[in-house]
C-alpha cells in the first residue's frame, strides 16, 4: 500500500491537516501505551475513515522505522498499531518501568483462563486452588476476565481489552496460537 504524503507545498492547509492528524495519531499511541484500533485512531485524527487513520499509522510507522531510536511502532494483526520499546532494550531499562499490572499468581491464573477460554471457573478452581476466588475478583475488576453464567455453572474468558493489552488478536483461534507460540508448542501454561 502506498502511504499518501503531505503535499509538497507544507504551507497548504492539506499539508498542516497531515502533519495535525499525524501528531494526534502519535500521541494517542503514546497515551494508551497499549494498540489501539482503526476506529479509535480515525476518531483522534478528526476523521472518519478508517482507510485514513491507517495510511496515518502506516505513515508514523515508517517514520519511526527511518529513526533507528529505541521505539518502534507495530502493525498487529486486526488491523491495531502500538507504539512500544524495541525488545533489544526492554532488559536495559525494565528496573525502571512501574510496578508490573499483576503479581505471579493472579497473571498465572489468567494466563491458564487465556488458554482454555472459555473455561468452567469450578475447573480453575479445581486446578489452581482456593486463593483463585481473590485473583478473579482482581482479573475481573481490571476488566481482564468476564464470568458469564449458563444456570449455576461459570465460565470464564478474556476481554478485548485483554487482547489490547498484551497485544493478541481478538480472534480467540488466533489468540490461541499467539499463546502456544508465548508457552511452547507441547506447554501450557504451568497450572500450580
Amino acid at each position: 500500500m502506498e502511504v499518501p504524503q503531505a503535499p509538497p507545498d507544507a504551507s497548504t492547509k492539506e499539508a498542516k491537516l497531515w502533519q495535525q492528524r499525524l501528531a494526534l495519531t502519535e500521541a494517542a499511541l503514546y497515551v494508551a501505551g497499549r494498540p489501539l484500533d482503526l476506529k479509535t485512531l480515525a476518531s483522534v485524527a478528526k476523521t472518519r475513515s478508517r482507510n485514513l487513520a491507517k495510511q496515518l499509522a502506516i505513515a508514523l510507522k515508517q517514520e519511526y522505522d527511518s529513526r533507528n531510536t529505541s521505539l518502534e511502532i507495530m502493525q498487529l494483526q486486526d488491523s491495531r498499531f502500538v507504539l512500544q520499546l524495541k525488545p533489544i532494550y526492554s532488559q536495559r531499562v525494565k528496573r525502571l518501568a512501574i510496578r508490573p499490572l499483576l503479581t505471579v499468581g493472579p497473571l498465572k491464573t489468567l494466563s491458564y483462563i487465556a488458554y482454555r477460554q472459555p473455561v468452567p471457573q469450578k475447573q480453575v478452581l479445581n486446578v489452581r486452588g482456593q486463593h483463585v476466588y481473590g485473583h478473579l475478583k482482581q482479573l475481573e475488576e481490571l476488566g481482564l476476565i468476564v464470568r458469564e453464567g449458563v444456570g449455576r455453572t461459570k465460565t470464564l474468558r478474556t476481554t478485548q481489552f485483554f487482547a489490547d493489552y498484551f497485544g493478541f488478536t481478538h480472534d480467540l483461534r488466533g489468540m490461541k496460537r499467539q499463546l502456544k507460540k508465548i508457552f511452547g508448542s507441547d506447554q501450557s501454561p504451568k497450572e500450580k
